[in-house]
């Protein structure tokens, strides 16, 4: 019997998911991407559940597609863009739209679609022997599942170039120097480091979070006054929340606050 190609662990106040196909890298299929679906979908409609880790088993953190799952038969010829429309776009999307942080926890080799997934995510620790790799060119593709968007964006245009045009591996260190990640650990600290950053985002203000999420992301394309006009009604909306009411008592009382992480309804 074929074990689960995701893994879900609870933990108070977030959970960790886990790309489980270690003998292929945790390559992605299609049961691997419905599974996935699944466990966003009921961390998403989890009102406990503030904050998510995600990471990959074995030694490695996702190498991207699984090319045998997209073997064609002889006279056939695969069309990507479906898988990309179907699968790919989806998951990246619903990634940085989460109501809540997600931190990626890339524990080894982060290749090709598994790279910019990675990226996709809110905030990524690196294992130092971890690699990031945009293989798309050595097979005559393109970096996709956001890869032409976040490498220019991350690490300026003529890092993005090289790394997508030679597929060149980066090492973890060098991802964070040159601003592609949040921060390179010891391989023995890794999962540590994350499990303990998000306990923290599990008592934080949870909907002034979501509220970073959208600004941030809105700002990539946003002008300086669309960008303050955004602000400014984000900020409304965050100041009727019940966490910023905590929050301003806390500091007053001179005590820690205890935030819900809840919206008004």
């Amino acid at each position: 019997m074929n074990e689960a190609p995701i893994l879900v662990e609870m933990r108070t106040g977030y959970r960790i998911v886990t790309l489980h196909r270690p003998q292929r890298l945790n390559a992605f299929t299609e049961a691997m991407h419905e599974a996935l679906k699944v466990a966003l979908d009921d961390a998403e409609s989890d009102p406990a559940c503030r904050a998510l880790l995600l990471t990959g088993a074995g030694r490695g953190f996702c190498a991207g597609q699984d090319l045998n799952d997209r073997l064609a038969k002889p006279g056939e010829t695969v069309v990507l863009g479906g898988t990309l429309e179907t699968y790919y776009n989806p998951l990246v999307r619903r990634l940085r739209a989460l109501p809540f942080p997600v931190v990626a926890a890339v524990n080894g080799v982060a290749a090709g679609a598994g790279a910019n997934i990675a990226l996709a995510c809110d905030i990524v620790l690196a294992a130092r022997s971890a690699k990031f790799v945009q293989a798309f060119a050595k097979i005559g593709l393109i970096p996709d599942s956001g890869g032409t968007h976040f490498l220019p964006r991350l690490v300026g245009d003529a890092r993005a170039r090289g790394l997508a045009l030679t597929g060149e591996p980066l090492p973890a260190e060098k991802a964070e120097a040159w601003g592609l990640i949040w921060k390179a650990v010891d391989d023995q600290a890794l999962m540590s480091e994350a499990e303990a950053l998000c306990a923290q985002f599990a008592t934080a203000p949870t909907a002034g979070l979501a509220l970073i999420k959208r600004a941030l992301e809105a700002s990539w394309d946003n002008d300086l006054d669309a960008q303050l006009d955004l602000e400014r009604e984000l900020q409304r909306e965050a100041s009727l929340t019940p966490d910023y009411a905590e929050g301003v008592r806390a500091f007053l009382e001179k005590r820690a606050p205890v935030f819900t992480g809840r919206r008004e309804t």
